[in-house]
């Protein structure tokens, strides 16, 4: 019998890149009796969420709520905009990019997946160029949207999606963008309005904090229209009637009620502590865990400095070291679980999630458990990346605690 009840002394290091660990303050929300979904309380707490996540997007538009994980959003953005035959390009840039694409395919879309061959794919971001290049050549604009993973979860990368924009808009091509920040959103900067994204797609678990199970997307004006012409299949997915009950806080179906008080009180948390200094503390956390890495001797999954994420650091193994055999170790023997590689990069590399409610101490006794794990592992650390890092952290100034009055 599998048992359900594993509680150690102290608490679980989740420190995968998502689900993050949910704050105290959102559990308390979640737990507040659930209400009418067609009652005056409900329509102001939806209200209030509405307006709230669309300052999170950074977008004046509509913001589609779903009940569901990141990947229904996914289909979403697809069946909404799209027909069935549709082109669209897709940039592959990990594991999750792959999994959008054969979403694609299974939803009859005709996707061309592009990308630097092997796993040099999987260790930089999006080329604009190579967007840019392939919707010049396509001049019947058989293209119909351009489909990217702004921070690939698989591996640490965050892609530049306003270079994204500029290369459609150079090539004078008329394509959607779709663009997945599941677990970018509220960790990394996000600009849909700014940036001309048409569709963006985002989940609840990573930077806003909440347990999976509520996924949006912000829509473009250019998206809203094409979706009055779109001929995918969808019903439940469907923007038009969501929208339109949305303006009085209602849902067309039962929505994830209790879900929805803790997105409110994540909301809280985000835009009190002000979306740039939280950006800011994922960059100097993220900054923290690399000058870790590179102390101790090993690789940096991503290979280029210009897009390392804020969110995640993946972290490469020694030739012939089994990274999930450390990832083992240091759960079973320090209670901390770390994101296993995936795809391509099974088993050669494991993730360091530094996202959502996590501070300088949370990264310090994670980095800890690392290094003793690499020790137990047999791996030969040049340096002390736990020193590296705390000489980094103790360095930087940072925005003074408000201490109520």
């Amino acid at each position: 019998m599998i048992k359900l009840d594993f509680h150690p002394a102290g608490r679980h290091f989740l420190q995968i890149p998502g689900p993050s660990p949910v704050p105290d303050r959102i559990l308390r929300a979640m737990s507040y009796p659930t209400i009418d979904h067609r009652g005056p309380e409900f329509a102001a707490l939806g209200l209030k969420v509405l307006s709230g996540i669309q300052k999170i997007f950074k977008t004046t538009q509509p913001v589609i709520i779903y009940p569901a994980s990141g990947t229904g959003a996914w289909e979403a953005a697809l069946a909404n905009t799209l027909s069935p035959g549709d082109t669209v390009l897709m940039y592959e840039t990990g594991h999750f990019a792959t999994l959008w694409k054969k979403m694609a395919e299974a939803l009859g879309l005709k996707p061309e997946f592009i990308g630097l061959p092997g796993i040099e794919g999987w260790r930089r971001g999006v080329q604009a160029d190579a967007i840019e290049a392939r919707l010049r050549a396509d001049t019947a604009h058989v293209i119909k949207a351009v489909c990217v993973v702004h921070n690939e979860t698989s591996t640490g990368v965050t892609s530049n999606i306003a270079a994204v924009r500029k290369a459609i808009d150079a090539a004078g091509h008329p394509a959607l963008l779709l663009v997945d920040t599941i677990s970018g959103l509220a960790s990394a900067d996000y600009r849909h309005d700014e940036w001309g994204v048409d569709v963006t797609v985002s989940g609840s678990q990573k930077g806003l904090m909440l347990p999976p199970g509520i996924s949006f997307n912000a829509v473009s004006k250019k998206a809203i229209a094409a979706s009055k012409t779109a001929k995918l299949p969808r019903a439940f997915w469907a923007w038009d009637e969501i929208i339109e009950m949305n303006k009085t806080g209602y849902w067309p179906y039962t929505p994830n009620t209790n879900l929805l008080y803790g997105l409110s009180e994540a909301l809280d948390m985000i835009l009190d502590e002000g979306l740039e200094n939280t950006f800011a503390r994922h960059q100097r956390l993220a900054a923290a865990c690399r000058i870790a890495v590179k102390a101790w001797g090993l690789e940096v999954q991503c290979a280029d400095p210009d897009v390392f994420s804020p969110v995640l650091t993946g972290v490469m193994t020694p030739e012939g070291i089994d990274a999930d055999a450390v990832r083992k170790t240091i759960y079973e023997r320090f209670n901390m679980s770390l994101g296993t590689g995936l795809g391509k990069m099974k088993g050669r590399m494991f993730r360091i999630g530094h996202l959502g409610e996590a501070n300088d101490l949370t990264l310090m006794a994670t980095l800890a458990g690392v290094e003793m794990g690499l020790k137990l592992s047999g791996i030969t650390i040049k340096a002390s990346g736990v020193t590296a890092a705390m000489d980094y952290l103790s360095n930087q100034k940072i925005p003074a605690l408000k201490i109520a009055a």
